[in-house]
């Protein structure tokens, strides 16, 4: 009988769990298999999330078959991902919280006077909390939710940086050929000038110029190449692969897929957590409602208690305005987090645009240098120009080609910039 009244009791207890929160639909339709689960799957029992919803739906603009998508691609499956541990375990909590409406059972040994062992076993159940439950389980979802985000956020990151490191290879290459092209030209003129002071008509004032100008541009030529090298080096311990420079070419166009960036999606998230703590903190403030029963060797019984984990003081609605209050602080940073990221968002699409027309300014001037070189050039063999003057005129053209190289990476840095904090680096369903 006793092992009866104790199977009855927790079936009641379980059933006064339920009022709570509707049991989870058994005999559901089998899921279909997917060969690639994205770190951002929602937990099959959360409710839906509009935040790993968006992560998961977003795409890279960088083009998969082009030298960026395959750096993007070796960059994202390298990583150590701690990120994505963090998702994994927040994602545990959030479904061991998902039970917290279930009652909750301990046995209970203990010794009496007369020496006998009285074991017993206590049943608990939560009957009203002023919502703490419910805001333990948000709290948990939310959690989910920051570490998805943060995961998003370490991993355009870690792309971007490769990227960066690639392009940067890319800017030294080009502006090392630009060196070497120059320098054959320099070397060619320090030739015409040492024998024109061999001749007598020109000083040893003229050849030392040109000779000074000559180890400027091999200066210039040898820190692209280091930095190339150097760039190139570090991609690889990044990544553990060597990248062959192939030329790449500014970003098409950063697509508008309606997505916040994630430093929003990442407020967002982080306000739901605090609105749930504080839920939960307001809660411990306030007495609730348990039923709890004790079935034993020697019988069973159940009571109703109200009770809170703190008394109610002189001070308690003041911690309850408190509470209040943070709420509507957590509100008030997503939208400093909107504003913030719309600045940002802003200031580098203005600075794109400079940029592009700044690329543009430089490859006129540096086709206009050539085109003026070429002009004294004709000059000084028709005898109107100084060998000096032409030497001045080449070094020009030489420094507007390398402020075009310059102009050319600095606009795919800034759209890759403007696509990391837009979390566009990386497939959602590739994280």
């Amino acid at each position: 009988m006793t092992l009866r009244r104790g199977a009855c009791l927790l079936m009641g207890f379980a059933l006064l769990g339920g009022c709570n929160l509707s049991l989870p639909l058994q005999g559901r339709a089998p899921q279909e298999v997917s060969h690639r689960t994205s770190s951002f799957e929602p937990l099959a029992e959360a409710p839906q999330s509009e935040i790993l919803s968006n992560l998961i739906q977003r795409r890279s603009v960088i083009a998969e078959d082009s030298a960026l998508g395959d750096v993007a691609r070796v960059a994202l499956s390298s990583g150590a991902r701690p990120s994505e541990a963090k998702l994994r375990t927040a994602k545990l909590r959030a479904e061991a919280e998902n039970k917290n409406w279930l009652p909750t059972i301990g046995p209970v040994v203990s010794l009496t006077s007369l020496g006998d062992v009285l074991a017993s076993l206590v049943v608990d159940q939560v009957l009203f909390d002023h919502g703490r439950k419910k805001a333990e389980r948000e709290f948990a979802w939310a959690d989910v939710e920051v570490a998805a985000v943060t995961l998003s956020q370490d991993m355009n990151d870690r792309v971007f940086t490769a990227l960066s490191l690639y392009v940067t290879a890319l800017r030294g290459q080009e502006k090392a050929q630009v060196g070497d092209r120059a320098m054959r030209q320099m070397r060619a003129f320090n030739r015409i000038v040492a024998g024109r002071v061999t001749g007598g008509v020109s000083n040893l004032g003229d050849l030392r110029m040109v000779e000074d100008k000559t180890q400027s541009i091999l200066s210039m030529r040898d820190t692209a190449k280091d930095e190339a090298t150097a760039a190139l080096a570090e991609l690889e311990a990044m990544t553990g692969t060597r990248f062959d420079g192939q030329p790449v070419a500014a970003l098409a166009g950063l697509h508008d897929d309606g997505g916040a960036p994630l430093e929003v999606l990442k407020a967002d998230a982080e306000a739901k957590r605090s609105v749930a703590q504080a839920t939960i903190q307001r809660a411990s403030l306030l007495p609730g409602l348990n039923a709890s029963g004790t079935v034993s060797n020697s019988g069973s019984s159940a009571t109703l208690e109200a009770s809170g984990e703190t008394g109610i003081g002189l001070g308690t609605g003041g911690k309850l305005k408190a509470i209040e209050a943070s709420k509507e602080t957590a509100r008030r940073q997503v939208a400093e987090a909107q504003e913030d990221a719309a600045r940002k968002q802003s200031r580098l699409e203005q600075r794109i645009a400079s940029q592009q027309r700044q690329q543009a300014e430089a490859q006129r001037l540096a086709q206009q240098g050539q085109e003026t070189y070429r002009l004294f050039q004709a000059q000084f063999r028709a005898g109107q120009r100084s060998v000096l003057e032409v030497v001045n005129v080449y070094e020009q053209s030489v420094r507007r080609a390398l402020e075009g190289v310059d102009a050319k990476y600095d606009v795919i840095l800034a759209q890759l910039e403007l696509a990391r904090d837009m979390g566009l680096l990386a497939d959602g369903d590739a994280i």
